[in-house]
């Protein structure tokens, strides 16, 4: 499973194992598109919480929304779950969404953009209940991908590095330049 998964980020990682830990909340014996979709929202940090949280997405909506549409299940599950056939189509348009914005990573924003793609599973049916357009999903990823793109040049030192490590730069931090910025909190011991 590790060599399926080694393009994904630890965030969209962390994102796939909160869909299973959603799925097991539920007494559900799969991962389906809901449950993903809770993990996009519970995961906080990645961009495509940014984007779910700027459309008015909230984690306790979502679920209420999820128990309403599909309910619990009977008994607890043990061990690990496996995917629907529309999770792993999810998690397949991701791979593909990666490779036409001609990233080298699949990062949480490429799971939003494959759920939204799918448009047919429990999850794009709980957004659209909650009253946000999947196409508008779409434009603010775009938007807030677009931003960050410059940001994260920016914030190397100069255009050689840009260049040579694209997704460093786009995913990390200089701690460097966050120094002789003051931007760091003090270390103590």
């Amino acid at each position: 499973m590790a060599d399926r998964f080694d393009k994904f980020t630890e965030r969209a990682r962390r994102v796939l194992t909160l869909a299973q830990e959603e799925a097991h909340r539920f007494n559900h014996n799969y991962i389906g598109t809901e449950h993903i979709l809770l993990g996009l929202v519970r995961e906080g940090d990645g961009v495509a919480a940014k984007v779910l949280a700027n459309l008015g997405v909230e984690l306790n909506k979502v679920r209420s929304a999820v128990e309403f549409i599909i309910g619990r299940g009977d008994r607890t599950v043990l061990g690990e779950i496996g995917l629907t056939p529309r999770a792993k189509k999810v998690i397949e348009l991701a791979v593909d969404e990666a490779r036409r914005l001609n990233h080298s990573y699949i990062g949480t924003e490429h799971l939003l953009l494959g759920l939204v793609r799918e448009g047919e599973g429990i999850a794009a049916g709980v957004l659209e209940s909650l009253g946000v357009n999947l196409e508008r999903v779409r434009a603010e990823t775009t938007r807030i991908l677009s931003q960050s793109a410059p940001q994260a040049a920016a914030a190397g030192s100069g255009a050689r590095q840009a260049t040579r490590t694209p997704t460093v730069d786009q995913l990390g931090i200089d701690l460097t330049q966050a120094a002789r910025n003051n931007q760091l909190d003090p270390v103590i011991g």
